[in-house]
């Protein structure tokens, strides 16, 4: 039994709207912050509304939706987090960004509670270090979109004490998730593996081996991947596939992880996936 009650979650976005009602549908409290009112209320409105499609796929009742929704509150306030046990930091991707609102955090919740960054490239030892509580600092890494995603890596860093891993690795299994304990690393388990795949598929792409397509089918049908991997790309955003590789390149300076040329090519044509309308392909 986790002895996390109340979750403090900061940022009302896609991933923190998808940790908090992981967190509400199995029972656990809930406050969700974030700077602006708007941004709280379409952060409630989305889990709302997940829930909805919950409940007309029959994987939950009127009754589960409205008590889930009564176990979280949505504030611009971080005094409203005095009473969590663990706060997940779920903002957007930017260090400087991070380190401010850690450091926030730091000031006013008791030395007792624990802090996770839902970070997937930042150094959970850097920003442990940046906090006065670096032995009660982690990493929760949940996959998009949380409410349907089994997996979270939890990141150590060099100073997290085997307690702060304990109990964060409780509260995930209570979340009904299955939780892998990872070393701090670029990447870390998942991300390391998967964006130099997709970079290997731009390589055979360029090679002129197969068309997209047929590169996309043999990774499907020959290793049971639902989507394939050029297809992920476009999903994923180019620009973010390029960004990773550059980082796995700039940390670990091996060239094992140099950029395919035509990854590069494709986000300086702008190709960036489906969010401009092509990138491998055009949608």
């Amino acid at each position: 039994m986790s002895s996390i009650q109340t979750v403090g979650i900061i940022g009302a976005g896609t991933m923190g709207n998808g940790i908090a009602q992981a967190c509400a549908v199995s029972g656990i409290r809930v406050v969700m912050v974030d700077v602006a009112q708007a941004a709280v209320d379409k952060g409630l409105a989305t889990v709302a509304g997940s829930l909805d499609r919950l409940i007309k796929k029959e994987k939950l009742t009127a009754e589960g939706k409205a008590a889930a929704l009564a176990l979280i509150t949505g504030s611009t306030s971080y005094d409203d987090l005095k009473g969590a046990q663990l706060v997940i930091e779920a903002a957007t991707e930017n260090e400087g960004l991070k380190v401010k609102i850690l450091q926030q955090l730091d000031g006013i919740l008791a030395p007792e509670v624990i802090v996770a960054t839902n970070t997937s490239s930042i150094s959970i030892t850097k920003l442990a270090a940046a906090t006065k509580r670096a032995d009660r600092f982690i990493g929760m890494h949940f996959f998009n979109p949380v409410p349907m995603m089994a997996l979270v890596e939890i990141i150590r860093g060099l100073q997290t004490s085997d307690a702060t891993h304990d109990a964060v690795k409780a509260l995930a299994e209570a979340q009904g998730k299955t939780p892998i304990t990872v070393k701090n690393a670029p990447g870390f388990v998942v991300n390391r593996i998967l964006v130099p795949m997709i970079n290997e598929a731009f390589f055979v792409l360029a090679e002129g081996i197969a068309t997209p397509e047929d590169i996309d089918a043999g990774m499907k049908l020959g290793t049971n991947q639902p989507i394939g991997p050029l297809a992920l790309a476009d999903m994923i955003g180019l620009d973010v596939c390029l960004a990773v590789m550059n980082v796995y390149m700039a940390e670990f300076n091996d060239s094992k992880y140099r950029p395919a040329p035509l990854l590069k090519e494709m986000v300086a044509a702008g190709w960036l996936g489906r969010k401009t309308g092509r990138g491998v392909y055009t949608y």
